[in-house]
């Protein structure tokens, strides 16, 4: 039987509703975008112990994260090597991404991290699923739909 995330189909610009927290908890995905919309969009995350989100900044995409599941620490700052804010994150936490500020969740606990993401403006294609963090990384065909609204193009940066 599939999970709840497996079911959920990326429907772009139009109503959708679903079970989140469930949703979330059942991903087994590093990443699957859940719903896309013009302004916004919605990816579920799963960590594996250890593992990690990613160092990255996004110039022009702020982000909100919460876990669901699980237990890490958040670190950003205005620099990769200047990680100043420094923050334990547990079930029911959220993580707050200003635009253009280098970040990363680190899975500190005993089993994976269950997050979801909000990006505003959308940030990846609809309805892309990334098994894991390699995937995503090596995936060069995950860019945002023509018809979201995206401010002029910067790049992602990683560390």
């Amino acid at each position: 039987m599939s999970s709840i995330a497996d079911r959920i189909k990326d429907i772009g610009p139009h109503p959708q509703s679903f079970d989140i927290t469930s949703a979330t908890k059942e991903n087994t995905n590093y990443r699957s975008v859940a719903w896309s919309g013009r302004y916004l969009q919605v990816t579920l995350m799963s960590i594996p112990v250890g593992g990690e989100i990613g160092l990255e900044a996004h110039p022009q995409t702020d982000q909100f994260l919460r876990l669901d599941s699980g237990s890490g620490r958040a670190q950003m700052g205005t620099a990769k090597d200047q990680l100043t804010f420094q923050q334990d994150v547990s079930d029911g936490w959220c993580v707050l991404v200003p635009a253009g500020t280098w970040h990363n969740i680190t899975n500190t606990g005993h089993t994976p991290m269950q997050v979801y993401t909000i990006y505003a403006p959308s940030h990846h294609m609809p309805d892309k699923v990334q098994a894991t963090a390699a995937v995503a990384k090596a995936d060069k065909d995950d860019k945002p739909a023509a018809w979201s609204a995206q401010t002029k193009s910067a790049p992602d940066k990683h560390g």
